[in-house]
């Protein structure tokens, strides 16, 4: 059972999504509040599998949450799906940086929503296509940076995952495009992860589209 927290200001919000998950056999609500520094004491009293956050919320921003609970410098991070009506670059960015595993508009749908927690529980991250397009245009023309390399080289079939996976694809797809079996497609990621130090696929991402590895498609 995938244990959910949802935080938003928005009451009508937190029933829908409760609504949603809920009817689920595999999720479970296990708490729902209305502001970030609720949000944080719950998450770290309750430990849930995924926390879903709105980022406009009272007493702390959804980004701030994000830190607290997911960041960089966190011993035990938690896995945290922004849910969001704002679509800015700057949140975007925000959020993946601090440590998001997934990025997703409040009008994405049900489905969406659903695989979002899923994707997050398993290790994987899922963003709304719409934004993964906005990120990848946010790098397009812009000088590729140096980025720093791994000390054991990505083999090129790793590569191509890496590519892959930074332009939204889920593992069932990624294997569809490579053929390869989901097996091998998360071996490859494990693998990356390992070698990147990276500790989620938006990591990964982000290491290809500052690197321009994608403009070499």
């Amino acid at each position: 059972m995938i244990r959910v927290l949802i935080a938003d200001d928005q009451e009508m919000v937190r029933m829908g999504f409760r609504m949603i998950l809920d009817a689920q056999s595999d999720i479970q609500v296990v708490a729902d509040v209305a502001d970030g520094v609720e949000a944080v004491r719950q998450a770290r009293e309750l430990r849930p599998d995924v926390c879903l956050l709105d980022i406009r919320m009272p007493g702390m921003d959804g980004l701030e949450v994000t830190r607290q609970l997911a960041g960089a410098d966190v011993t035990d991070p938690l896995k945290v799906v922004v849910v969001t009506t704002f679509d800015l670059d700057e949140y975007v960015h925000a959020a993946l940086a601090g440590g998001a595993s997934g990025f997703l508009l409040k009008d994405a749908g049900p489905a969406l929503l659903i695989e979002a927690v899923r994707a997050a529980d398993r290790g994987d991250a899922l963003v709304s296509p719409q934004i993964t397009v906005r990120l990848l245009r946010h790098f397009e023309g812009k000088p590729v940076k140096e980025v720093e390399q791994p000390q054991e080289p990505l083999t090129t079939r790793e590569l191509d995952v890496v590519r892959a996976a930074a332009r939204g694809l889920t593992n069932g797809e990624i294997g569809s495009d490579l053929y390869l079996s989901l097996s091998t497609v998360k071996t490859h990621l494990a693998s990356v992860q390992a070698k990147l130090g990276a500790r989620n696929r938006v990591e990964i991402a982000a290491w290809a589209w500052r690197g321009g590895l994608l403009d070499e498609d």
